[in-house]
């Protein structure tokens, strides 16, 4: 052998070092998320990663008044989703404050009051906006689990310039892997076709054709089987809320003066809604001095 020539011992070791080298430089794959730490999760797509949520801020059921029908038909649809049966996406649109994010983890609790982690408990995973291209990695690691995951994105809706709807599209119906059957998607928005009027209008000013145009934004609001709508309660239903909240909560008060002070406190809002009503009752427990101990906080 030549002298110039390195042993094969010396050449195994400079070998073992690139490659040691290369390990480091490379991202390690992401750890199994620990899907049984908790019953609510939030997505973050950066490292693809479930981060746990202990205490998830919901309202009790009962203290989501106005909204009989729409609540109805949100617990049969996530009650069939939960026992393994045929379920439709849901969006849940309308009227500001009236209780549409409040209604999802509301029916997430209420399904799971009824489970228990032998039999298969819902798993809640939010997911923001800005993150809706990162959904098909969040369906591959849910995708084969033991889990149903109710996959939830509030205040979803797409600007003028915004392309990401066509992710959101693909990934609910129309990939070729489509939705996972342990998973189904809830959204809440204040636009019935997650669309704004003008972006609609613009696309028919400046399409060749107009109507196919306005036709591709608008089918992702099909991708939803359910469309629960939200609209503005009347002021019986507001104050009615009021009630609801200083009951459970147990704050002192007369019904003349609750009501006087609740109807000042919503014009000058100039809304009556479920945050409205509950942020009253935050004023008045604050004025007695009286704790609430729950969070609250409708949306």
């Amino acid at each position: 052998m030549d002298a110039k020539t390195p042993g094969t011992d010396e050449l195994s070791v400079t070998l073992r070092r690139i490659a040691d080298a290369l390990d480091r430089l490379s991202p390690r794959a992401p750890a199994a998320p620990d899907l049984a730490a908790a019953d609510a999760f939030v997505w973050h797509p950066d490292g693809r990663r479930f981060a746990p949520v202990p205490h998830v801020n919901r309202v009790e059921m009962s203290l989501l008044r106005g909204i009989d029908r729409v609540r109805d038909m949100l617990i049969d649809n996530t009650e069939r989703f939960a026992r393994g049966l045929p379920a439709n996406n849901a969006l849940l649109w309308g009227a500001r404050g009236m209780g549409k994010s409040s209604l999802v983890k509301a029916a997430h609790a209420s399904i799971n009051a009824a489970q228990s982690e032998e039999t298969g408990r819902l798993k809640l995973v939010e997911i923001h906006r800005e993150d809706i291209e990162s959904l098909p990695d969040l369906m591959t690691l849910t995708r084969g689990s033991r889990y149903r995951f109710i996959v939830f994105c509030d205040d979803l809706s797409f600007d003028a310039d915004d392309t990401s709807y066509k992710s959101l599209k693909a990934v609910l119906e129309g990939g070729i892997e489509g939705r996972p059957d342990n998973v189904i998607f809830y959204a809440t928005s204040n636009r019935r076709h997650l669309i704004p009027r003008e972006m609609m209008e613009n696309e028919r000013s400046t399409a060749i054709n107009p109507g196919e145009a306005v036709e591709e934004k608008v089918s992702l609001s099909d991708r939803f089987g359910l469309w629960l709508g939200f609209h503005r309660c009347s002021q019986d239903e507001y104050l009615a809320m009021v009630d609801g909240y200083v009951t459970h909560y147990g704050v002192p008060t007369t019904p003349a003066t609750l009501r006087a002070e609740a109807l000042e406190w919503a014009t000058t809002r100039g809304s009556r809604s479920g945050r409205v009503a509950w942020q009253y009752v935050q004023d008045l427990a604050g004025r007695l001095g009286v704790p609430l101990k729950e969070p609250a906080t409708p949306r």
